[in-house]
């Protein structure tokens, strides 16, 4: 059995897998209110309870985090966590504990998912063999590399939506002008493309451009989730300030996936994680995505030969994170639970 978790900066999400003819087997997940418990310990305490004998059937654990692990310790970017394997190995029970980035996570999850759990937003050649990339707007934002290397697609992690965000047009230069000033300091592209990053470009709007806010709409953003009010009000067409965030929004969405596609030379496609992407897919087809992706000048053909896909399985991380366990304790242990499941 493998324990793998997501952690992201509002909540965490764990669950336990085992292997049935080589594939990934859910047994059961859970998710947690990150800011409730003051350690992951305590959440995987809680998770897994007292029952002893699911302890003990558990052969590894990993746990896909957001922020750069260096030898096996890692500070959480969006939480107060500081986490290090050999003290959860010790503190859990558990022999063979991995951290590893969450992007690399999902990297790994891409190739557990099945068919119809990834939207093709732009088809492109859809048969190309190559390396890929992934960029995953949620919480934060999120980027990783999935190399090529003639077999097998390996998963490297990044710190790119940390990156200076590079605008493109009018509009945009006055976004970045604007969030100079009420940041104080470095704009990075997770400050436009994130949860906090909508709010951001809507405030822009509302601030400077001067895009009607109509008190309904005001009512809805102080009583509801913000993003998720200014993205369905995008999509039905009730406003049109939620309109033009998500358009702006989806334009640079398109434009930074399009720099990761000429910096890496990603011809096997990009593909898009996170929370974000799945929630807003009639916005990311309207067109201004797929025309930022593509506006490279010179290089635009390259672009256009460049599938996009959408990652629609919120359990991408988890199912890559658990592929990284079992596999990083088979060259441990040298006994493959995935192998061993395989029917003969």
């Amino acid at each position: 059995m493998i324990l793998a978790g997501d952690v992201g900066g509002t909540k965490v999400h764990l669950a336990l897998y085992d292997f049935n003819d080589g594939k990934l087997h859910p047994i059961r997940d859970q998710k947690f209110p990150a800011h409730q418990f003051a350690t992951l310990d305590s959440v995987v305490e809680q998770f897994l309870g007292t029952d002893r004998d699911t302890r003990g059937q558990i052969a590894a654990a990993c746990f896909g985090c957001p922020g750069p692990v260096r030898g096996g310790r890692l500070k959480l970017t969006n939480l107060p966590w500081v986490l290090d394997v050999y003290e959860l190995e010790k503190s859990l029970g558990i022999e063979h504990i991995f951290l590893i980035n969450d992007l690399e996570a999902n990297g790994y999850g891409i190739l557990e998912l099945s068919p119809d759990k990834i939207y093709t937003l732009h088809a492109a050649n859809t048969a190309a063999v190559g390396h890929r990339g992934l960029i995953s707007a949620g919480t934060g934002l999120g980027e990783a590399l999935l190399i090529w290397d003639g077999k097998h697609h390996r998963p490297i992690a990044s710190e790119g939506g940390h990156c200076d965000f590079a605008p493109r047009t009018d509009r945009e230069v006055a976004l970045l002008q604007y969030l100079l000033r009420t940041l104080k300091g470095h704009v990075s592209y997770e400050r436009v493309l994130s949860g906090p990053g909508v709010t951001n470009i809507y405030a822009y709007l509302r601030d400077v451009e001067r895009l009607q806010e109509p008190q309904w709409l005001r009512d809805r953003l102080g009583a509801e989730d913000p993003n998720a009010v200014i993205g369905q009000c995008a999509q039905d067409g009730s406003s049109s300030i939620c309109f033009e965030t998500m358009r702006t929004f989806s334009a640079i969405y398109g434009a930074e996936a399009g720099n990761i596609a000429l910096k890496l030379l990603a011809m096997g496609g990009i593909y898009l994680g996170g929370g974000i992407a799945p929630k807003i897919i009639q916005t990311l087809q309207n067109g201004d995505f797929i025309q930022a992706f593509l506006d490279k000048g010179r290089l635009s053909p390259l672009l256009q030969s460049i599938p996009v896909r959408i990652i629609l399985d919120d359990t991408c991380a988890l199912l890559g994170a658990a592929a990284y366990a079992e596999a990083r304790a088979a060259d441990i242990s040298n006994y493959s639970e995935r192998a061993a499941s395989i029917k003969h």
